[in-house]
């Protein structure tokens, strides 16, 4: 099987167990990432979830446009700059970033069953080294 054809099933399989894992929550694709993210950082603008989350500006927009309608999160200006919204977590939003992160533990842990910490440290930095070479830029 190729590398290719490998990357996008797994991709699918882990997409749709974390969904199928978060059933009952209403959550869309895209939110999971971003509670994920906001869990560990409470209170960014949106550019820098928009880069760490690897979702288009606009296509954020509209999650967060979601999360915001199901009480998941605010976004609000800090220290009156109107040009930058940050996004906070609610306590909802807390309870359902932590019950997504429950989620992604329980993928992670199934994907790497089996392997040794070295085995999947060793796997870790050469996915790594394949998203890197993939993202340079001017390396076309």
């Amino acid at each position: 099987m190729s590398f290719h054809y490998l990357l996008m099933a797994v991709q699918a399989t882990v997409h749709k167990k974390l969904l199928a894992g978060l059933g009952g929550t209403g959550l869309t694709p895209g939110q999971p990432k971003v509670l994920d993210f906001l869990g560990e950082e409470d209170g960014a603008n949106q550019t820098a979830i928009a880069r760490a989350c690897y979702i288009e500006p606009a296509s954020l927009t509209a999650v967060l446009g979601g999360m915001e309608a199901k009480g998941l999160i605010t976004r609000r200006t800090l220290n009156g700059n109107r040009r930058s919204l940050h996004v906070f977590l609610t306590p909802l939003g807390r309870q359902m970033q932590q019950r997504t992160a429950q989620s992604f533990q329980m993928l992670e842990d199934r994907a790497f069953r089996g392997f040794s910490p070295r085995e999947r440290e060793e796997f870790e930095g050469l996915f790594t080294r394949i998203y890197t070479n993939l993202t340079e830029e001017g390396q076309e």
